[in-house]
């Protein structure tokens, strides 16, 4: 803190002695720099888990809209329900998807998994539109509300991959989901929904009531992805947090 007195402080010459030591002791807070940063970078080097299975295959797998919004994905007599909140255009939500998506899958064909898509909207204000999460919400919806599990399972893949927005300012507009959840195998009443946004308000309540119920769960934070088996909420930073909760 400089002084308010007024009065001039002139540092002596630095010895060559100290020079050298402060270098010294600059190069080994460096080098301890360096190791600490090479091992954050191995140890957030996450592989993508069951990489090559891709989506749900089972036509025994189901999609199921239920009255307050939640998606189920999998099959009648699942051994494991777990719910998952997220929000479309979440960058950590599309990570978990890429990370482990294919091994949820594989769990959810196995009949050893169902996971109960909890949509939020949060975001909304980042998208471009100012409402993307709501349309993508809504899109998921219709998707949904045809019960077709394969189908849905291709849709929210991409949907969090590889044709998720930008968190800064990104957008798809309704027909572009349209054009997504067409590719995915939907009909055309389906793409239809998702065109003329059929469902965009009821999604947003939807939404507004995931995000209460997250809230209500964490202690009044917003947090996504955020995963739940019951009322444990699940460490995904573990890499084995799908083995161990498929059991």
């Amino acid at each position: 803190m400089n002084s308010s007195s007024g009065s001039k402080y002139t540092p002596r010459p630095m010895s060559s002695r100290t020079s050298y030591a402060l270098g010294a002791v600059a190069l080994v807070v460096i080098a301890v720099i360096v190791v600490l940063v090479v091992r954050w970078n191995s140890d957030n080097s996450l592989s993508v888990r069951d990489d090559g299975y891709g989506p749900v295959h089972d036509p025994g797998v189901h999609a199921l809209l239920d009255s307050d919004g939640a998606i189920v994905l999998g099959k009648i007599d699942a051994a494991k329900t777990i719910d998952l909140y997220e929000d479309p255009l979440c960058p950590a939500c599309g990570t978990l998807e890429h990370l482990y998506g294919q091994e949820i899958a594989h769990k959810i064909d196995e009949g050893k998994l169902a996971v109960r898509y909890r949509l939020v909207n949060f975001l909304d204000s980042k998208s471009g539109s100012k409402d993307y999460s709501s349309r993508a919400v809504a899109a998921s919806e219709c998707v949904a509300d045809y019960g077709d599990g394969p189908v849905y399972s291709k849709f929210r893949e991409v949907l969090f991959t590889t044709k998720q927005p930008s968190e800064n300012g990104g957008d798809l507009g309704n027909d572009q989901l349209s054009a997504l959840a067409k590719e995915a195998g939907a009909p055309d009443e389906v793409t239809q929904c998702i065109s003329k946004g059929q469902r965009v308000d009821s999604a947003r309540n939807h939404a507004e009531a995931a995000l209460t119920a997250m809230k209500a769960a964490l202690g009044g934070k917003v947090q996504t992805p955020t995963v739940f088996d019951g009322t444990k909420e699940i460490d995904v930073n573990d890499e084995e947090w799908v083995v161990q909760v498929a059991g």
